[in-house]
């Protein structure tokens, strides 16, 4: 359901946070990105984007304010090899987002949707998350991955390779979203395979690349890019409106003891 008073959390004032708060709107999404190479026919900031325009799309159909995007993220695994990555240490990421919760927490927030765009982030957003539900027992944090919210989506990411980097899914997003991010004149050569299926160890990706890509990109479309932006917008939205309603499956805090 559509809220016409939508706003970013950037674009409200104190007074407008705390009134949609004393209203019942005790939610926020946050979209969580990175800076990183992928590939000769990307640009590196293709996660930050998917994720902001997902979430600020889930924003407007579900009325929750969207915090601004987190565009640096756990990228230690791209290596050195090709420029242009920046990345946080997993300890970094998670001080960051438990200092967010802290202060989101003392603002009235109890529900935070954390959603990442990018796959390293997975381990640190989870450290955080066991942090702060520790912390607050009250708190409720998600941690939903744009790759795989639904079967569908995870088999269209997964399509080209399991271990999917700039591919063709991730080239179609762009095309749909931003095509200031996409050298199309790299996109026939682009590819490169999955190197992983018998690994038996995680890997850098100097060590399973030659190029930073992990898929076909040459497969892309922005027809396809557009249908699978909207199916992730659906999905997040669902999540989110069923979030909002969520309450813990027991009625107990830690404070209560037996």
């Amino acid at each position: 359901m559509q809220d016409a008073t939508y706003s970013p959390w950037s674009a409200m004032t104190w007074p407008e946070i705390l009134e949609r708060i004393d209203g019942g709107c005790d939610g926020v999404i946050l979209p969580l990105g990175a800076t990183e190479q992928h590939g000769p026919h990307l640009g590196t900031g293709m996660d930050s984007v998917l994720s902001e325009e997902v979430c600020r799309a889930a924003g407007k159909a579900t009325g929750v304010p969207v915090l601004p995007t987190l565009p640096y993220g756990c990228s230690i695994g791209h290596s050195h090899r090709w420029p242009g990555t920046i990345a946080l240490s997993p300890t970094t990421m998670i001080a960051v987002l438990c200092d967010m919760g802290d202060w989101l927490y003392k603002s009235g927030i109890r529900r935070c949707f954390l959603v990442n765009g990018h796959v390293g982030n997975q381990s640190a957003i989870g450290c955080a998350l066991d942090t702060l539900r520790c912390r607050y027992d009250d708190m409720m944090v998600s941690n939903i991955n744009t790759g795989n919210i639904t079967p569908a989506i995870e088999a269209t990411f997964s399509a080209d390779a399991d271990d999917w980097h700039g591919n063709a899914a991730e080239t179609s997003l762009m095309m749909a979203l931003s095509p200031k991010m996409v050298r199309m004149n790299e996109l026939t050569s682009a590819d490169d395979p999955d190197r992983t299926g018998e690994c038996v160890f995680f890997h850098p990706v100097n060590r399973t690349s030659t190029n930073g890509v992990t898929g076909r990109p040459s497969e892309s479309s922005e027809i396809a890019g557009k249908q699978l932006f909207q199916e992730l917008v659906s999905a997040l939205s669902k999540l989110v409106e069923k979030g909002l309603k969520e309450k813990p499956p027991l009625d107990a805090s830690y404070d209560e003891r037996v």
